[in-house]
This record gives structure tokens, C-alpha cells and sequence, in this order.
């Protein structure tokens, strides 16, 4: 291994103070800048060269597809995200045995529950399967519980309520893996219960009629990483198998692209097939309800993508649950009254405000009272006064500004709830495991979990958390990496367009929107737009390539950028001078060497 440092300050400036350190092998070569430098900089693996020659594409694309994981035999169908990327239904654990009780429930005229959770893909999925089995002439109770009062998953007081209206069968969307008492409950009230989740499950499975969830140790599933709402579209799959009406289940795919990227799940196998064509869906959607919330979100039909998903519409899908009830959401996917979807997406449009105004001021609070506790790596605090419904938004906020996992738990009477979010290095599922004793129930992802504890557990368990957060992390240097796909010349994208690299796309969780690196380019012109929100417009140059750049992300001033500079960016597109033109997202760069 061999370390390369260099030093050079500011505006061009040399200094001391090192500014770069380079640790390559024959793996990878990691670029870490400065000790106080926000990120760090991580150039993965460069390609084989038999890779890249057997892809037959330009040597930039292969980088990118061998960077995610995609191998030679599959490029075909990835860059294609066609139906060759997606499972056989039956495929996943218990789906026969769960065709069989659905088909007997509709022989019977037995009503259906339909158990959902209050987030995006909870909601959609409730939203997919309510609709795909009302064409069997089921008549569908969907029951979507209340983050305040129940929490996540099954609980013993909604499965009374169910049973009392005559529920004999129970299918949970997004919930129900780690519910083994619950479901031992329905058992005893002689009530069948089929769980659809994604969640890992925990060591035994509950005593359900089927337990179809592609993360179950015995699964032959191909692809693990559905998200809530694409584990039900194989139920419905299976359940229409041979049936004209299979043909139809595509219409359920806006609804599947909406969860599966709020739900941040891998965008790679399946759910880059499902979200692509998904898209295509959502931006000619006839759901009415959407419709209108794409208007009231400032949205273009036709143009909708991940990022409208994740930072416009997945908001305000997610604001009804977090603050009041998630039930509106659920209607509003379902509604064929234009007056009640024109009536429920401003209902979301006023709840996703409240939201935005409630866990600014809990956020703020949260800052207060960690100051003392900011050298810790782990920030986690818990207060009578921080609501249920925005525990977990606060946490990411914390997460994305500290870059340290954080847990936020508000006090409730004997019982408290805690939201996690994390980083990389830091698995909650592994962490949380480890305190299975203190708390009542658990779930989640590696960077997402939420947990119930009794408050006579509170303290112990802070304790333990902060302990095996200083024993995991306590020597690491905590700061965001940013991964570079690989470091190329500007002349590079002469040759290989933009719209081929957009191929890859859509972008998101496990195949991020590529990043490149470029050393030594000539600043030519950089100009304040301060009255335009305080980010720069650029014109860089290196050799006889100009391209033109901006940076929404440093927050300096123009008169701060030095004469050369390298950088990190993606690719965009961007309007110039009244035309459409290829731009540089800058994400971060430093002065040249």
C-alpha cells in the first residue's frame, strides 16, 4: 500500500495543513481531503480489462455497470430493466398455501382484512392489493392503523375490532414478520392470518397460514429487496396466474414505482424493472387522486422521476401518517370522485406544512439538548415532547447533518417509541438485536428501525446503544464518503453522450446517479446567483472542452474559488442562455494540485 501526501491551501495558496490523502492498492484507491473537509472521497475499483472489453461498450459505461454489481451475462437485461429482471411468484416462501386460502375465502364470501402500515409503501400496498382482490368480488376491510395510538404492525386491539365485523382471514401488507404474538392471538380467536412483508424476520416466524416475505432464510426467491407494496404485486401475480386479467396487474405499477423509492430498498434486480416501467406509468397515471397531487406538487406530467418521488410526492403521501391519519393517503390512491381526490390532496398539501412546521421545531429541540453530547458517536435523546409521527424525520435531519446515527424517542406512559436512522457503518438490525431483551417489539431496516421499550428500560437501554455505537465507531473517521465511479478526463462525455449514461437510470438506492472526477480544470467564469437561492453558476474548462457547471452545494462566495480546481460531479442537463444544455452537478471540489 502506498500513501501519497500533498499540500495546498486555498485560492491556490500552499499550506502546511495536508489536503489530500490518496491510499490505492490494487483494489481501490480511497481520496480522503483534509482532516476538516466535509467528505470523503472513495474512487471504487477500476473495471478489469476483460470486463470491459467483453461489454462492448464504451470503457466509461462498463466502469459503471461493473461499479453496481451488474455482471457480463446481465447487461443486456439491465440496461434494458425489462421483465427478464423479474421473479417467478411462486418462487417466494408459502405463496402456494397463500393462493389457496384466498381462493377458498372467495369460493366462501368471506370478507378480506387488509392490514396495512402509515407510510408510503404500507399505503400503497393496502391501496394494490384492496383493488386486485375486489376483481375476485371480495369484499375487501382495509384497516391501516394509527401511528399514534397502535404503533407499527399487528396489535391485539385491531384484530378484536376485525373480529367482530366477521374477519375470519387477515392479509398484512408491509407488517406482520415480527408479530408473533399477535398473530398467535388471531390464531386463538380462530382467525387465519397471511403476512406479505419485507422486513427481516427474527429467528422463528410467526404461526400464520403463509408467511410470504423474500427475506425468509428458506426463500428461493431471486431477488430479496422487494419493497412492501412489490411483494404484494406477486401475490396478486400468483393469485391471476394463467388468468386474462394478469395482464392487467400492470396498471398497480405507478403505485409500485411511489413505494419502492420512498421506501429507499435497493434500486437494482427487480425494482429497477418495476420502478422503470413504473415510471412510465405514474407520468400517464389515470388515478385521479395522484393527478391532483401531482399538480398541487408544482410536478410536469411526463417528467416525473425518482427525485419528484422522493423529495415531492412521497412527502406528502407520508405527511398524513406522520401527523394525524393515514387513511386519507390510502383513499386518495383509491378515489374515483374528481371533487374527493381535488378535497384530499389538499388535505395532504395542509399536513405535509404542519409536518414540515412540527419537525422543524422538534429538530431544533433535538439540537439543544444533544449539544452536550455532540462527542459522542451515537446522537440519541428522548423527550415527553417529541411527537410519534416525526421521530424518524428528525433523526434523518440529524443523520444527514452529523453524519452519525441517531435515535430519537419520545416518552409515553410506561411505554416510549424510538425512531433510528443510521450510516454505512453502523447496522441498527445487528445493533438492536443485541437489546432484544429490553424492548418490546423491533424492526426495520439496517439504516432504518423503530422499536417500542418500557420507560423503566429507557436508560439501560441508551446506555447500551451509546456503548456499542463508542465500541463500533469510536475510531472511525465519521464524515459521508462519496463514491467516484471513476476519474476521467472532461473529454470523456464527447464521446460517450449523456442520454447513454442516462440508461443506467432510474437512479436511487444501490445504483446512485454515477459520479465522476476530473483533476486540474480551469474556472473561466464563476457567478454569484444569490438572488436565485445563493448557489454558482461556472464555465469550466480543461484542454479545448468547456462545459458549463453549478454548485448548489459548497455555499461560498465566487470570490472563493480558486483560478483551478478538481472535481466531483454528476452529469444534468440545464437551460443556458434559453437552450437546453449538458451541465456539471458540482457534489464537492478542492483546489488543484
Amino acid at each position: 500500500m502506498v500513501k501519497f501526501l500533498t499540500s495546498l491551501g486555498c485560492g491556490g495558496t500552499s499550506s502546511k495543513k495536508p489536503l489530500y490523502d490518496i491510499v490505492s492498492d490494487s483494489n481501490q484507491t480511497a481520496v480522503s481531503i483534509g482532516l476538516n473537509h466535509k467528505f470523503r472521497w472513495k474512487i471504487l475499483e477500476r473495471v478489469s480489462p476483460r470486463y470491459a472489453a467483453s461489454s462492448g461498450l464504451p470503457y466509461v459505461i462498463a466502469q459503471l455497470l461493473y461499479n453496481r454489481g451488474v455482471k457480463l451475462a446481465e447487461i443486456d437485461a439491465f440496461l434494458a430493466a425489462d421483465q427478464r429482471l423479474a421473479g417467478n411468484p411462486f418462487l417466494l416462501p408459502d405463496m402456494a398455501p397463500a393462493v389457496s386460502r384466498i381462493y377458498r375465502a372467495v369460493l366462501s364470501r368471506e370478507k378480506i382484512a387488509v392490514y396495512g402500515d402509515f407510510d408510503v409503501d404500507g399505503v400503497s400496498a393496502a391501496a394494490i392489493l384492496a383493488e386486485g382482490l375486489s376483481w375476485l368480488g371480495v369484499q375487501v376491510v382495509p384497516y391501516i392503523p394509527d401511528r399514534l395510538k397502535e404503533g407499527h404492525g399487528l396489535n391485539m386491539q385491531a384484530l378484536e375490532k376485525l373480529h367482530a365485523q366477521g374477519i375470519r382471514l387477515v392479509i398484512t401488507v408491509d407488517c406482520g414478520v415480527t408479530d408473533l404474538e399477535a398473530v398467535e392471538q388471531a390464531r386463538q380467536m380462530e382467525m387465519d392470518v397471511i403476512i406479505t412483508d419485507h422486513h427481516v424476520p427474527l429467528e422463528g416466524l410467526p404461526q400464520a397460514a403463509a408467511v410470504i416475505n423474500p427475506k425468509r432464510k428458506d426463500s428461493r426467491y431471486p431477488y430479496s429487496d422487494l419493497a412492501g407494496a412489490g411483494v404484494v404485486f406477486k401475490l396478486l401475480q400468483a393469485l391471476y396466474h394463467g388468468d386474462r386479467r394478469e395482464r392487467t396487474l400492470d396498471q398497480f405499477l405507478d403505485l409500485i414505482a411511489l413505494a419502492t423509492v420512498t421506501d429507499l430498498v435497493p434500486l437494482l434486480g427487480e425494482n429497477r424493472y418495476l420502478v422503470k416501467q413504473g415510471l412510465k406509468q405514474l407520468n400517464r397515471t389515470c388515478r385521479i387522486g395522484i393527478q391532483e397531487l401531482v399538480g398541487l406538487a408544482g410536478l410536469t406530467p411526463g417528467e416525473i422521476d425518482t427525485d419528484d418521488i422522493s423529495w415531492a410526492l412521497g412527502p406528502r403521501l407520508n405527511a398524513a401518517g406522520k401527523v394525524d391519519d393515514a387513511s386519507v393517503s390510502y383513499r386518495l390512491l383509491l378515489t374515483k370522485s374528481s371533487e374527493e381526490a381535488r378535497l384530499l390532496a389538499l388535505e395532504l398539501e395542509r399536513k405535509n406544512q404542519e409536518r414540515q412546521k412540527l419537525s422543524s421545531e422538534v429538530l431544533a429541540l433535538a439540537k439543544q439538548k444533544l449539544a452536550p453530547k455532540m462527542h459522542l458517536p451515537l446522537l440519541i435523546d428522548a423527550d415527553e415532547h417529541y411527537p410519534v409521527g416525526v421521530l424518524g424525520l428528525v433523526a434523518s435531519k440529524l443523520v444527514d447533518e452529523f453524519y452519525k446515527p441517531a435515535i430519537i424517542i419520545n416518552i409515553g406512559q410506561g411505554k416510549c417509541r424510538g425512531s433510528c436512522r443510521s450510516i454505512p457503518e453502523f447496522d441498527l438490525i445487528s445493533i438492536l438485536g443485541e437489546c432484544r431483551d429490553l424492548l418490546i417489539s423491533v424492526g426495520g431496516h439496517a439504516l432504518a428501525a423503530g422499536f417500542t421499550v418500557l420507560q423503566r428500560d429507557l436508560a439501560q437501554l441508551e446506555e447500551r446503544l451509546t456503548n456499542l455505537a463508542v465500541q463500533q465507531l469510536g475510531n472511525l473517521d465519521l464524515r459521508p464518503v462519496i463514491a467516484i465511479d471513476a476519474e476521467v478526463p472532461l473529454a470523456t462525455f464527447t464521446d460517450v453522450p449523456l442520454n447513454f449514461i442516462e440508461r443506467l437510470s432510474p437512479f436511487g438506492r444501490g445504483n446512485p446517479e454515477p459520479i465522476f472526477l476530473t483533476r486540474g480544470v480551469e474556472v473561466v467564469e464563476c457567478r454569484d446567483s444569490s438572488e436565485e437561492g445563493g448557489w454558482l453558476k461556472l464555465k469550466l474548462r480543461q484542454g479545448n472542452i468547456t462545459w458549463q457547471a453549478v454548485d448548489f452545494e459548497s455555499k461560498r462566495k465566487s470570490e472563493e474559488i480558486p483560478p483551478r480546481i478538481d472535481i466531483v460531479y454528476s452529469l444534468g442537463r440545464s437551460s443556458w442562455n434559453g437552450k437546453e444544455v449538458m451541465c456539471l452537478n458540482l457534489r464537492d471540489f478542492v483546489p488543484a494540485q
